[in-house]
């Protein structure tokens, strides 16, 4: 039977945090929820030393809520030596954070952000691991929010193998679970089953709204994001682990 333990999850309330929160209350863990809402913020510290007693290992799924690489490689760096320092005086034994598959080859946007979030965790006095996860599916539906201009959803061309936050968080709190940590050099990857055209995910969401919005796809090659998200550099490594569900069956599950 699996040791009953107390674990902070930073950034309880989020998109991946709240799946984290629920993951580990099913296999009966205690969970602190860590975020502005319930009092902690890890970027001022305020209420993360009460937060963090008695806490064996923090989940760190806090993000920066916009594309913009300076301000949230400011966050992760803030947050990374806040969560470092107070939980070593609460003598936390592990901290798991999740990052982004092809961040040490983005330069530019909220993935160039990953790898200074990577190397600051690290950096402090407590273990650190780090898995790096395709795009989440669930990102899919907000680009018809954030890209609509009119009857028109513009969609960056992108080469991607995207995988369900739920999934993600199952592979997080493994890592909180498992066995000592291994060296930083290496980092683990997870992804969904198969590679996806991010234009027909789309036009698979508009049409189970019942949306006749357009589906257009767009490239800048003067981006440095578009080159990255076209070239391939978002896939999975021959290592990762691939998990469903596909794209399709997490729509159908979410429906």
């Amino acid at each position: 039977m699996q040791e009953r333990r107390k674990i902070a999850v930073a950034g309880a309330t989020g998109r991946l945090g709240r799946h984290v929160v629920d993951v580990l209350e099913e296999r009966g863990h205690d969970v602190v929820r860590m975020s502005r809402a319930t009092g902690v913020d890890v970027v001022t510290g305020e209420g993360l030393s009460e937060a963090l007693a008695g806490v064996d290992s923090i989940v760190d799924a806090a993000s920066w809520p916009s594309n913009e690489q300076e301000p949230a490689t400011e966050f992760f760096i803030a947050s990374s030596r806040n969560l470092q320092e107070e939980g070593e005086r609460a003598g936390v034994q592990r901290i798991v954070v999740p990052s982004i598959i092809g961040a040490d080859r983005a330069t530019a946007g909220f993935i160039a952000s990953k790898v200074p979030h990577e190397r600051a965790i690290q950096s402090g006095p407590i273990p650190a691991r780090i898995l790096r996860a395709a795009q989440f599916h669930d990102f899919v539906p907000l680009f018809l929010e954030w890209a609509r201009q009119g009857d028109v959803v513009y969609v960056p061309e992108m080469r991607t193998q995207p995988v369900a936050a739920r999934t993600v968080a199952e592979a997080l709190v493994d890592l909180v679970n498992g066995s000592e940590p291994a060296p930083e050099t290496s980092i683990p990857e997870i992804a969904g089953p198969r590679e996806e055209s991010l234009v027909e995910m789309a036009q698979l969401v508009a049409a189970r709204r019942g949306d006749p919005v357009q589906i257009e796809a767009v490239s800048d090659p003067d981006n440095p994001e578009q080159a990255l998200f076209a070239s391939g550099a978002l896939l999975p490594g021959p290592d990762a682990v691939l998990a469903g569900p596909t794209f399709e069956q997490w729509l159908d599950s979410t429906a």
